[in-house]
């Protein structure tokens, strides 16, 4: 059954260099309804993976709280996660790796088999059953792996940027698949993205984030009717919105990067002096 997901407080550093360590998310809190669809809205490099390795019991925060359905009882079988990389294992068809979590769980071969088949028939791979990762697209390959994390029946599923390396065909294609599944078996979905369009046309509630050490900048509620069509005035007016408190256009006033484009100039112009 779907559970909610509630994380207080929670902190995460790693050991830097210089013998100290080095703050990667400062402080999260944040509430995940029953069956809702949240979004978690950051760049490149500021924590977002590291925060779901946390709460699917991968790694332990520094400090802070995970509770499931109020309860900090032991993730591990409870929160299923999609990863960004597809990882198939290349030497076992679609149906093996489908299977392979309720095989580590121990089910009978027969019954894992049986369940596998049915999720990934429903995902519209019937046909592609004992085909080999090499022998499939990459939506289905990503599909493969959506299924072996439903088919073992979590409360809460983690999706860290799972259609991140793919066309923007397939990947707006796979959009409207999660919707319509997630739309049939009201799943607690946690998902995250870089891409601010994705975000408003999946969410029910996007936390915004700000760079590492990362903290929540504002949480906002996607309060349009479904289904929702990428190109109506309702979407993009909430996108540009979000698109603002994600801070685009603010790299130009970065101290930094004016610096090194500073340098990168005169690198340029003393190149073409020697000319």
């Amino acid at each position: 059954m779907p559970a909610n997901l509630t994380v207080n407080h929670l902190a995460k550093s790693y050991p830097d260099a210089a013998g100290g360590r080095k703050t990667i998310i400062e402080d999260f809190t944040f509430h995940v309804p029953k069956g809702s669809f949240v979004t978690i809205l950051g760049g490149n490099g500021c924590g977002k993976s590291t925060l779901l390795r946390c709460l699917c019991g991968m790694e332990e925060p520094d400090s802070g709280e995970i509770l499931i359905n109020g309860e900090a009882s032991s993730r591990l079988g409870r929160v299923g996660l999609v990863s960004q990389e597809i990882n198939l294992f290349s030497w076992r068809t679609a149906l093996e790796n489908a299977a392979f979590g309720l095989e580590v769980q121990g089910m009978p071969k027969a019954r894992r088999l049986e369940l596998a088949t049915a999720y990934l028939k429903a995902f519209g791979l019937g046909d592609h059953l004992h085909h080999y990762p090499r022998e499939m697209s990459g939506g289905q390959r990503q599909k493969t792996a959506i299924a072996r994390t439903l088919v073992s029946a979590p409360d809460i599923i983690l999706m860290d940027e799972p259609f991140s390396a793919l066309d923007y065909h397939t990947r707006t294609g796979l959009q409207c698949f999660l919707l319509q599944l997630w739309a049939k078996l009201r799943e607690t979905i946690l998902f995250v993205t870089h891409e601010v369009e994705e975000a408003v046309f999946l969410s029910d509630y996007i936390l915004v984030i700000n760079p590492i050490p990362s903290s929540i900048k504002k949480i906002v509620k996607v309060d349009l009717p479904r289904p929702r069509i990428r190109t109506s005035r309702e979407v993009m007016e909430l996108s540009a919105r979000v698109l603002t408190l994600y801070g685009a256009g603010s790299c130009l006033g970065d101290m930094e990067l004016r610096k090194a484009l500073e340098i990168l100039a005169r690198h340029k112009q003393e190149r073409e002096s020697e000319v």
